[in-house]
C-alpha cells in the first residue's frame, strides 16, 4: 500500500500567534510504521511553533487500517463538534480509499464496520493490545508518556527540574528512556525539527541528571534480524530459552513482539489452535521474563547511582570509595562511565576530570580489596592474548587448585546467565586449561 501523506494545514501558535505551516495525519496505516510509533508515543499531529517552540497537539478524525489484523479504528475528537453525516462522509470516504488500496484477494469485510472509539488513548489501547501489550504494560507506557510531558514542561527551570527528577528517580528506568528515545525517533520521522531538537535536549539533560547509560544512537548490535530472532525463540527448548533471552535482550522490542503476535494470529487464522496456544505462551514467557531481566539490571543501576552520588557528596572520595569498597563493581563503573561521557558531551571539562579521578581511585581500592585469586582471575582476563593467558597459568601453577577451577566455573555461569556470551566463553577456556593442569 501506498505511504499515505498528512494533509497540509496552515495554523496560528497560541501563544506568539506565529503562523505557518503544517502537516496533520488523518489515516494511519499499519504499513508506515514511523506514523504508527508517533500515533503510539502521543507524538502524532504536535505541531511545534517555529518561533517560539510551543507544542500544539492538533484534534482532527483519525482513522487506523491494520490490514494483517483486520482492523479498522476511527476516532473523532468531541470538540469537533462533527454532525453525525459529517462523520458517515469522512469515514465513507477513507474506507473507500482503503477497500482501493487493497490486494484484490485481501479480506474487506471489516472495513465495513469499523470500531469508533470516543478518545484516542482507547484507540492506541486496542492498537496495542492487538500488537500483543498487556494492559498493565499499556498503563505504565501512559505514566511514561505523562511524565515526560511534565519534564519537557519544566525542562527550562532548573529548580524544578531537579525536584522532579528527585521526585520521580525510580521511574527513570531504561523503559522511560526507550520511550523517550521512541518519541525523538517519531519526530524525527515526521521532520519535525523544532520538537525533535526539545526532545534532544530533554534526553540530553535527563542523561546528566541521571547518569542513564542508554544511548539514542544505536550500534552494529542494535541492528537485528527480528524474523530469525522471533523464529530461533519460538523455536528454542524450555531449558535454554532464558539464556537466549538474555543474549538477544538488545533485540527484543516492539517489533519483536509484534512480530510474534502476527505469527499467532497466522496460526489462528490457519485454524492451528494448538500452535496459536503454544506461541502465547512462549510470547508470555519471553515477555515475563525481560521484564524480570530489565528489574533486576534496574535494580544494580539505582545501586551503582547511590554509591557515585554518595561518594561525590563526600569531602573525602577516596575514604567513601573505601568505605564502599564492597559496592564496587560492574554497576558502579558503568555508572560511572555514562556519567562522565554526559558531561564530556556537555562540554563539562572540570566534572569529566573529577569523574576520571575517582575511576581511577575506584581500581586502586577494587585491587588493594581483592584476594590473591581475585587479582589472579583479573589479569587472566585482562590478558591480550589467549596464549598469554595460558603463560600466566603455567608461571602460577601453585594458585590453580580444584578451588580455583570451580569459582572459574561459577564466574563462568554469573555472565551467561547475565547474557556475556564472550565472557563466559572465555571463563570456561580458563577453566577447561587450569583443570587440565591438575593430572
Amino acid at each position: 500500500m501506498a505511504p499515505i501523506p498528512p494533509q497540509p494545514v496552515q495554523i496560528t501558535c497560541p501563544n506568539c500567534r506565529t503562523a505557518f505551516r503544517t502537516g496533520v495525519f488523518t489515516v494511519v496505516d499499519a504499513e508506515q510504521p514511523e506514523v504508527k510509533q508517533a500515533l503510539l508515543a502521543g507524538q502524532l499531529n504536535v505541531a511545534v511553533c517555529p518561533r517560539c517552540g510551543l507544542a500544539t497537539m492538533l484534534s482532527g478524525p483519525l482513522v487506523y487500517h491494520d490490514a494483517a489484523k483486520q482492523l479498522c479504528l476511527v476516532y473523532f475528537p468531541q470538540e469537533l463538534n462533527a454532525r453525525p453525516e459529517e462523520q458517515e462522509r469522512f469515514i465513507g470516504e477513507v474506507t473507500s480509499f482503503l477497500t482501493r488500496s487493497l490486494p484484490p484477494d485481501a479480506p474487506r469485510a471489516y472495513l465495513l464496520t469499523p470500531r469508533r472509539f470516543m478518545t484516542l488513548n482507547s484507540l492506541v489501547d486496542t492498537v496495542l493490545e492487538a500488537d500483543g501489550i498487556t494492559k498493565e504494560e499499556i498503563e505504565r507506557q501512559r505514566k511514561r508518556v505523562e511524565l515526560i510531558s511534565q519534564f519537557a514542561e519544566v525542562m527550562d527551570d532548573e529548580t524544578a527540574f531537579n525536584q522532579l527528577v528527585e521526585q520521580n528517580r525510580a521511574e527513570l528506568d531504561y523503559e522511560f528512556f526507550a520511550t523517550l528515545t521512541a518519541f525523538v525517533a517519531a519526530s524525527q520521522g515526521q521532520g519535525r525539527n523544532e520538537s525533535t531538537e526539545m526532545l534532544v535536549r530533554l534526553h540530553q539533560k535527563l542523561v546528566e541528571a541521571t547518569g542513564f547509560t542508554g544511548d539514542m544512537e544505536g550500534d552494529d548490535e542494535d541492528e537485528v534480524d527480528t524474523e530469525a530472532l522471533v523464529e530461533q525463540l519460538v523455536q528454542a527448548s524450555d531449558d535454554e530459552l532464558e539464556q537466549l533471552i538474555a543474549e538477544q535482550r538488545h533485540g527484543i522490542d516492539y517489533s519483536f513482539f509484534e512480530q510474534l503476535t502476527d505469527r499467532i494470529e497466522q496460526a489462528k487464522a490457519a485454524g492451528a489452535e494448538d500452535e496459536a496456544r503454544r506461541l502465547s505462551e512462549r510470547r508470555s514467557t519471553i515477555l515475563g521474563t525481560v521484564e524480570r531481566m530489565d528489574r533486576e539490571a534496574q535494580a544494580m543501576f539505582e545501586a551503582g547511582t547511590v554509591v557515585l552520588r554518595e561518594v561525590l557528596e563526600a569531602p573525602d572520595t577516596r575514604a567513601a570509595l573505601e568505605a564502599n569498597a564492597a559496592k564496587l563493581d560492574e554497576a558502579f563503573m558503568l555508572v560511572l562511565s555514562a556519567n562522565a561521557a554526559a558531561a564530556e558531551r556537555a562540554g563539562q571539562t572540570e566534572i569529566v576530570a573529577r569523574l576520571e579521578q575517582i575511576a581511577q581511585q575506584a581500581l586502586e581500592v577494587i585491587q588493594a580489596s581483592m584476594t590473591p585469586e581475585d587479582r589472579f582471575i583479573n589479569e587472566l582476563l585482562n590478558a591480550e592474548t589467549p596464549r598469554a593467558a595460558t603463560q600466566l597459568l603455567r608461571q602460577n601453577v601453585p594458585l590453580v587448585t580444584p578451588a580455583f577451577v570451580k569459582k572459574l566455573n561459577e564466574m563462568a555461569d554469573t555472565q551467561e546467565k547475565r547474557g556475556a556470551k564472550e565472557a563466559s566463553e572465555q571463563l570456561r577456556r580458563l577453566a577447561r586449561e587450569a583443570g587440565a593442569m591438575l593430572f
